[in-house]
């Protein structure tokens, strides 16, 4: 991704179009899956050691899709706001596709 963007809206396509592997998919929505339920984990048991885990199982997951599925560059590395937003919203477009 070596374009300049000014805004999600313009970004979102790039994105996508960087994740066209189903399985680099499934590796970001395992890992975003994981983040929150360890998240919700240490909410309720109010054990805050696994905090710092979610940034390694999140991009982890998505890191090595990326390595071996799409054989690219995370976008992470370049736009790392707009990045963490856009794998948000895919996982919710892919929740809500499969709810119709």
């Amino acid at each position: 991704m070596s374009k300049s963007y000014t805004s999600f809206a313009e970004f979102y396509p790039s994105y996508l179009s960087q994740h066209l592997h189903p399985w680099c998919r499934a590796a970001h929505y395992i890992g975003s899956c994981l983040v929150i339920l360890i998240l919700v984990y240490c909410l309720v048991s109010q054990n805050w050691r696994l905090l710092w885990t979610l940034p390694i199982v999140g991009y982890g997951f998505a890191w090595v899709g990326h390595a071996i599925f799409e054989k690219n560059k995370p976008a992470t590395f370049d736009y790392p706001w707009y990045s963490f937003l856009a794998d948000w919203v895919m996982l919710f477009d892919f929740l809500r596709r499969q709810g119709k």
